[in-house]
């Protein structure tokens, strides 16, 4: 697949100044950093620490106060730009639909108004499916499958989007340790496709295990960058307003209190 090209300014993300919030109560304070195109970055910060809100101000679904945006380049880019996969939370399990129906959901964007799937876009839905090894499954109800496989299936619906970047929020949470490593897998596979992925996580471990880039947050930018150059107790103890421990293990690294 072909890498996607680089923006003019070269950065797939660049935040200027964000501040936003709910009924005059600030969730973001001046947040600005920079992701780079096709790489897999982590937004990293506890709960409560303003993910979600930045992720919907990205998306154009919370205007923020101050500030702005851009993606690739362009202060308001086009909905088909950019994938999203919710938490698994504010998804409905129950409702009667396969999952190859959320799937599709994905391709809406791109029909309009008033307009029903093609084959084609049927086609980029089950390719999807293909990618996070769940087209056996196409025909399964939503609420029958597992966790892992549910969360596959959110990020499929993300990819049939056809974006240049995912934003996911929160894709491990509940998760055994099995299926955090798949889906690992799928997303460092995705940035080597070209894609860039921008994860909403607190899951320090999986964020150490095969990301490149992070934004560390608490309503604030407290760094972000390389993860080689970010990942410290100093940084560490800032977002998380605790004082944590770095260590390594055979190679993995592992936060503690001390």
């Amino acid at each position: 697949m072909a890498k996607t090209p680089e923006p003019p300014n070269g950065y797939a993300l660049d935040a200027k100044g964000v501040w936003a919030g709910y009924n005059g109560h600030a969730a973001l304070e001046g947040v600005s950093f920079r992701i780079e195109p096709g790489c897999l970055a982590g937004l990293v910060g506890p709960n409560g620490s303003g993910k979600s809100t930045l992720l919907r101000v990205i998306l154009g679904l919370h205007k923020p106060w101050r500030g702005e945006v851009h993606v690739f380049g362009d202060r308001s880019p086009p909905q088909t730009r950019l994938g999203y996969m919710p938490q698994s939370e504010v998804v409905d399990w129950s409702f009667p639909v396969t999952a190859s129906d959320v799937v599709l959901m994905g391709r809406y964007g791109r029909l309009g108004l008033l307009r029903r799937p093609r084959q084609h876009d049927r086609d980029v839905a089950m390719q999807a499916l293909e990618r996070v090894r769940m087209a056996d499954r196409a025909r399964r109800r939503i609420g029958e499958l597992s966790g892992g496989e549910q969360r596959r299936v959110l990020v499929a619906r993300a990819l049939a989007q056809e974006a240049d970047v995912l934003l996911l929020d929160e894709p491990f949470a509940g998760l055994d340790a099995t299926s955090q490593h798949d889906i690992l897998e799928l997303f460092a596979g995705l940035a080597r496709d070209g894609k860039t992925l921008f994860v909403a996580t607190h899951d320090l471990s999986c964020v150490a295990a095969c990301f490149d880039h992070a934004v560390f947050l608490n309503r604030k930018v407290v760094a972000f960058g390389r993860l080689a150059d970010v990942l410290n107790e100093e940084v560490l103890t800032a977002t998380f307003e605790r004082h944590l421990l770095l260590l390594n293990v055979e190679g993995k690294i592992y936060a503690g209190h001390q």
